[in-house]
């Protein structure tokens, strides 16, 4: 409001008017007048063809180091989501102990590889959400720049944050596969632990 009925905006008001009204002489003599005026966008320079200062991966590499550094500085909610996840694979383990193939048993396996599939969709779709929150309005102002493309902040974000990704799935699967019973052998198991890798990051 205080802007609005500054001497700065009246100005720009009455230099906006003249490029539809017929001074354009005056509006030429204007924009010289304001030229080294701070609060004139002048040309940018370094500009390519695409409208970005920075090539791709320039763009890329900026992303990249800043959303690791953001990981990095709150080593809290790393140790909070790895301790979650140990404590709910520790209950579905116990409710599933010890399984044996008969009956009952694969149709309790059937229930455990359910919870796998569940809990390492909801976990991690929930863990990204307040991502939106927290950075759309930034990332919104930044994309209007022209400072990165979406490809380069998307892939920049994803790849910084992928260690957590692949850490919540191993500490998951390592807990409740042998409590569970699960078909014993190391290629099973690292089958396992791919199968909700994937599952973990497609969600995320």
């Amino acid at each position: 409001d205080s802007f609005a009925v500054s001497p700065i905006a009246r100005d720009i008001i009455e230099t906006a008017s003249l490029v539809n009204g017929a001074g354009v002489g005056i509006e030429l003599a204007r924009a010289k007048h304001h030229a080294n005026d701070p609060y004139f966008l002048q040309p940018m320079d370094g500009v390519d063809s695409t409208g970005y200062r920075a090539s791709w991966w320039t763009q890329f590499y900026c992303i990249l180091w800043r959303s690791w550094l953001s990981v990095l500085k709150d080593p809290m909610l790393v140790k909070v989501r790895l301790l979650q996840t140990a404590m709910v694979a520790s209950l579905i383990g116990s409710i599933y102990f010890g399984q044996v193939l008969d009956q009952d048993g694969v149709m309790n396996i059937n229930g455990s590889l359910f919870l796998f599939l569940t809990n390492m969709t909801f976990q991690n779709v929930f863990a990204v959400i307040n991502v939106f929150s927290a950075e759309l309005p930034v990332f919104l102002r930044e994309k209007r720049s022209r400072l990165y493309r979406v490809d380069t902040y998307f892939l920049g974000k994803t790849i910084a944050e992928l260690p957590l990704f692949i850490a919540v799935p191993f500490v998951f699967t390592s807990i409740t596969y042998p409590m569970i019973g699960l078909k014993a052998g190391v290629s099973h198991y690292l089958t396992t632990l791919f199968i909700v890798t994937l599952v973990a990051n497609v969600s995320t």
